[in-house]
């Protein structure tokens, strides 16, 4: 059945988990049909948005994130607050399929009435999310959701792109052996606000606490992301519910010391200004693939730069003055 977009707005805002669905497959759909009510829907919505504490989680695969989530949403949702959890899925680079099973991995969550889960496919999108779970951001914050928790997929150091679309980005380290700091990339440790080191029990507590420390000091390194804020290194386990209130009081008192020195406003503006240059890319991109002769010679152009013709730069300059003539 197909819905109004106003029909679509009431849903959002009465809180209509399907009708929410709904509206997040509209804005998913890349088919240009779905375009147009998909953009009328945002604009709709967006008044109501923005109120929400939005939270990056990553970590390597292992670290716990689904269980971490779970459980820490579980807590947020027992002290009154509602919680939409965006967990993209990593896609199949082959034919684009993806997992979707964090509903399966979240059960307990998936029952709560104040709970959204939304699993979506990264279709290859890079930095670790999708390349709608902005806007997807926006009808949870419109539907009344307090924290939007965003599962990353764990792939590496493009990871760090999901700082582009939150309020805070919290990274999950697990116990290994040999060099703790081995493989954490500098770029996700620049980034993060809240490091919770995960799966720590007895018999690993020494060396949990011995990686605390490495990571502090290696944080004492890097340049200070945020005034007056020192990245807080946590342990506990997420399994057990060990650690995870302090996680919350530590997010909250971030957000607090964001909105009292007014950066919370300045980074969201940036990061509408970033969301804007990208959907003027994927518009343009759109125009050239309506266009046939565009699109050949977008080809065209392609080729040439990956037969080293030319340089790829030569070649897209070629291609955008050739598009600037057409249009």
């Amino acid at each position: 059945m197909k819905f109004s977009t106003d029909e679509l707005v009431q849903g959002i805002r009465g809180g209509d988990k399907r009708l929410i669905a709904k509206a997040i497959t509209l804005v998913e759909s890349k088919k240009s049909e779905h375009r147009s009510q998909a953009e009328d829907l945002l604009k709709k919505i967006i008044p109501f948005a923005g109120n929400s504490v939005r939270v990056g989680i990553t970590g390597v695969p292992g670290a716990g994130k689904s269980t971490f989530i779970e459980n820490f949403g579980r807590l947020a949702i027992s002290q009154e607050k509602k919680v939409a959890v965006l967990a993209i899925d990593p896609s199949s680079s082959l034919n684009k399929g993806s997992i979707l099973g964090d509903k399966t991995r979240m059960e307990e969550l998936a029952k709560e009435e104040n709970a959204f889960i939304r699993p979506s496919p990264s279709s290859g999108f890079l930095g670790g999310v999708a390349n709608t779970t902005y806007e997807t951001m926006l009808v949870c914050e419109a539907a009344g959701y307090d924290y939007i928790l965003i599962e990353t997929v764990g792939v590496g150091q493009s990871e760090v792109l999901v700082a582009d679309i939150t309020d805070v980005f919290l990274f999950l380290k697990i116990i290994g052996g040999g060099d703790e700091l081995q493989g954490i990339k500098r770029g996700i440790m620049e980034m993060v606000d809240v490091i919770f080191i995960n799966k720590v029990e007895e018999s690993n507590l020494q060396k949990a606490k011995n990686t605390r420390l490495e990571l502090k000091r290696a944080l004492d390194f890097l340049p200070e992301k945020e005034k007056n804020w020192k990245v807080p290194v946590l342990l506990g386990s997420a399994l057990n519910n060990e650690g995870l209130q302090e996680v919350f009081e530590k997010i909250n008192e971030f957000i607090n010391l964001k909105k009292k020195t007014n950066s919370f406003d300045e980074i969201r503006q940036k990061q509408s200004e970033k969301r804007y240059e990208y959907w003027v890319q994927e518009y343009l991109h759109q125009l050239m693939k309506r266009d046939e002769n565009l699109e050949t010679a977008y080809l065209e152009h392609k080729k040439n730069a990956s037969e080293q013709i030319s340089s790829p730069s030569t070649e897209a300059k070629l291609f955008v003055e050739k598009f600037l003539k057409k249009i």
